[in-house]
């Protein structure tokens, strides 16, 4: 349940359905979600690890907000290395099972792209990108999600759809492929700070 309730919570946010700075209060969500207050508290817990969410003594925790802007550079290129770094060193091992992985990922963000549906697009996103990284390293998977859910957390500013689905789109030909040069490039052509 703590997996469930801290997807849906990062969707929100990542897609602007929460806003940042708001407060997030455990009694609202245990209601909402029909748990108890442990185990919003343990969700809260992780998205606060994550980078999502922010805990301050006294204040309680509040939806992080974007990076500011002279930050974002550094936050692209940090993502950017680690994905290109753990696809070079899964692509060895990758299989066809990770391609129907990947092409039912690519589906569902092509879907949720012509139908405009942002919480399904980011969550999509995250979900694909993260494929690559957690194949190769669960350490590293950590270090990449705080980083890219902070850049996320200003996505809902996406203005053409359908070119987020064409970069991925290439990502994804690129690794069927098993063409790690390509694959770079189009990482690098996807991941950009605004």
């Amino acid at each position: 349940m703590r997996q469930q309730i801290c997807d849906a919570l990062r969707g929100e946010i990542i897609s602007g359905q929460i806003s940042s700075n708001q407060p997030v209060r455990e009694q609202i969500l245990a209601k909402r979600f029909g748990v108890s207050r442990n185990s919003v508290r343990d969700a809260l817990l992780q998205l606060s690890q994550e980078g999502v969410l922010i805990y301050s003594p006294n204040c309680g925790v509040r939806v992080s907000s974007p990076p500011r802007k002279e930050d974002s550079r550094l936050y692209a290129t940090l993502r950017r290395e680690i994905e290109e770094h753990c696809l070079e060193m899964s692509l060895d091992s990758w299989t066809e099972e990770d391609d129907r992985n990947l092409d039912r990922l690519q589906g569902t963000l092509k879907v949720a792209c012509e139908q405009q549906d942002l919480k399904t697009i980011t969550e999509t996103d995250l979900a694909m990108h993260r494929y690559w990284v957690r194949k190769s390293s669960k350490e590293l998977e950590a270090v990449w999600l705080s980083i890219t859910v902070r850049m996320l957390i200003a996505y809902s500013q996406l203005d053409d759809y359908m070119q987020c689905c064409l970069e991925h789109a290439a990502i994804v030909e690129a690794i069927a492929h098993r063409d790690l040069r390509a694959a770079k490039k189009a990482i690098k052509q996807n991941i950009r700070s605004k």
